[in-house]
């Protein structure tokens, strides 16, 4: 196990695996669960949202009391719950991770919808006949979309480290595919004779949740005018 040559830069692991190109070929499949889960729940949870702050009545009332009994269960141990049940597989992981964090959206969706709907280019539409659908598409969404972009591009950090927490744990991605999770965890044996083995794989997680977050404060302050005054 080379700590880095010519031929492994990155050195290789327990295995004789080259270390950057297992790197490589995990950011993949660890990029590839972040975004889409993100782009389940933000669907999920913009829709639920808007269904939600626009109807209002019963509808709101229902919808809010199942966000709030899934904010009861710690996001991760719901998710740990539900994978535990579907099996693992990125297929399961994606769903798993798409289901169990629509609620950030719905409710932040909500509250914006709940104020936006009494603006009177709102009310201006539904006065001269517009469809609830058109409504709540061309003339609410475009207001409220700004928040849940920049909570998507949060959550990818967040999704990325479930997933790396449920690979470690052995629930998430089979071991025969490369997360870097799972090479975490397959490198706990290793700690003391092979640094290299666990560094980067955890390296990489924190530079790739470093830099999304640093991206969700770009996006944050480019779509708030309240913070570029």
């Amino acid at each position: 196990m080379g700590g880095g040559t010519k031929e492994h830069l990155l050195g290789t692991d327990h295995l004789g695996r080259d270390m950057l190109v297992r790197l490589l070929y995990a950011g993949r499949v660890s990029l590839l669960v972040g975004l889409s889960a993100v782009l389940i729940s933000g669907s999920v949870g913009v829709v639920t949202g808007l269904i939600a702050g626009y109807a209002g009545g019963r509808v709101d009332a229902t919808i809010m009391r199942l966000v709030d009994m899934q904010l009861a269960i710690p996001f991760l141990a719901l998710a740990i719950l539900v994978a535990a049940v579907v099996g693992p597989g990125v297929r399961n992981v994606i769903i798993v991770l798409g289901i169990s964090g629509w609620v950030l959206y719905a409710r932040v969706v909500r509250a914006s919808v709940l104020v936006a709907r009494n603006y009177e280019y709102v009310m201006a539409a539904r006065a001269i006949g517009a469809t609830t659908f058109r409504i709540l598409v061309r003339t609410i969404l475009p207001n409220v979309f700004a928040p849940a972009l920049v909570i998507g591009t949060f959550s990818v950090s967040q999704m990325i480290i479930t997933e790396s927490s449920l690979s470690f744990l052995g629930l998430g991605v089979p071991p025969a595919t490369a997360t870097w999770g799972a090479m975490l965890s397959d490198a706990r044996d290793y700690l003391e004779v092979a640094w290299w083995i666990p560094t980067f794989p955890g390296l990489a997680i924190t530079l790739v949740v470093l830099n999304v977050n640093l991206i969700g404060d770009w996006l944050r302050d480019r779509l708030d005018p309240r913070l570029r005054v």
